[in-house]
């Protein structure tokens, strides 16, 4: 295909948990900042359109379709020499890097897909490599060590380009600081960039205050809720503030436009206030225990119901304890497609960690969703989450986009 890829000025995002986050916000204040920025993500919630973006707009149907086309055609090629046929991930990073190209993007901002060292996306010497976070997940295809994990997404770490960490734990920390220090990494940790919360916290966003390389802000309006979208803005505006250090100019009104306008779908997201509906792809457990620890500070002792269903990789062992706080009632249901067929594991797992709160098994997400509506008591909120497979569909009930 020409590699497409070595035309595009990269910023590459790896980590467990946050990546989505981290670089739609980088992606966000380049682009208040009047950059072209390209953005390449996954998983999608409804369509793969939303995985390739330009300035936060979706890569037309038509251009999608001629772009797989003209992928479709290399492929052609390597199976004529005898290769493998590329992984659906693989077409999709491939259409990302080529349609970026043509486009003329300043900068594209490449989310990792699954791990780092051995992704479709590590064919970038980028301008810096981001580690949101490293915690158990897919540990059968990284490792079941936070070592062999973190070993694997330090694969992103590229000779002499610098490297911005988010909060990692000890094992992962040293891991990534060996990687760093072998291939003379600069590394940067998140916490050169302080965000702290502000006077307000709401569950459609917050108010928070900035110290930054270069910026200090008060009370500025975060559309995102949570503690860990905090996080997450650390680790972003550290990545910014690097990028400021190589030439791509940055003020503090880009900042305060971005994270005015800042929207992502499925994290801690109100789809209905009436009664309340909250989505949220909290699919392991450090994802669970963050949305969780935002939810209780948000809705403190508030009793939910709980409409929940994971695939067959995840750890539904480990992710479920950190969803019981405050449950009353829990539906399982199975998440669409064939990453669903044991979902009925949950069920028996719930059953085993929390006999005390009542559980029952529904297989059509459409009908957990109302019989989780019909369960609700006065003044309590339905809770959705455990897959994006079942936010898919969850989410379509309740909104039109």
């Amino acid at each position: 295909m020409g590699d497409p890829q070595q035309s595009i000025p990269c910023v590459h995002v790896a980590g467990t948990n946050g990546k989505g986050s981290t670089s739609l916000l980088i992606a966000s204040i380049l682009s208040c900042a009047g950059f072209r920025v390209g953005r390449f993500t996954s998983p999608h919630l409804h369509s793969y359109f939303e995985r390739i973006t330009i300035n936060g707009q979706e890569i037309d149907g038509k251009d999608f379709n001629n772009y797989l086309d003209l992928t479709e055609n290399a492929v052609e090629r390597l199976l004529a020499r005898g290769e493998e046929h590329p992984t659906e991930f693989e077409v999709l990073t491939a259409v990302a890097f080529h349609y970026f190209a043509d486009q003329k993007v300043d900068i594209a901002v490449m989310e990792t897909g699954l791990g780092g060292r051995f992704d479709s996306t590590n064919v970038i010497k980028p301008l810096l490599s981001v580690i949101t976070s490293i915690d158990y997940d897919h540990t059968a295809v990284l490792g079941s060590t936070l070592e062999e994990i973190a070993d694997n997404k330090a694969g992103i770490i590229k000779r002499q380009v610098p490297v911005i960490i988010g909060q990692l734990p000890e094992p992962a920390l040293q891991v990534v600081q060996a990687w760093a220090a072998d291939l003379e990494a600069p590394l940067y940790s998140s916490s050169l960039s302080r965000v702290t919360a502000g006077d307000l916290q709401t569950l459609t966003g917050q108010t928070v205050n900035i110290i930054a390389p270069g910026h200090s802000l008060d009370e500025v309006w975060f559309a995102l809720p949570g503690a860990y979208q905090r996080e997450n803005l650390a680790c972003a505006l550290t990545a910014v503030s690097i990028l400021e250090e190589q030439g791509w100019q940055v003020f503090d009104e880009h900042i305060v436009e971005a994270l005015l306008n800042a929207r992502i779908s499925g994290r801690l997201e109100m789809v209905c206030s009436h009664p309340m509906v909250l989505v949220d792809a909290a699919h392991n457990p450090q994802a669970a225990r963050s949305m969780s620890m935002s939810l209780n500070d948000l809705l403190p002792n508030r009793k939910r119901v709980l409409v929940c269903g994971m695939v067959n990789d995840k750890d539904a062992w480990n992710t479920l304890p950190h969803l019981g706080k405050n449950t009353r009632s829990c539906i399982v249901t199975r998440p669409w497609g064939e990453r669903g067929s044991d979902w009925f594991r949950v069920y028996e797992t719930w059953q085993e960690l929390f006999p005390e709160i009542p559980v029952q098994a529904t297989e059509n997400i459409v009908e957990a969703v109302e019989q989780g509506l019909q369960t609700l008591q006065d003044g309590e909120y339905l809770l959705i989450t455990g897959s994006f497979y079942v936010l898919d569909q969850a989410r379509r009930y309740f909104t039109d986009d």
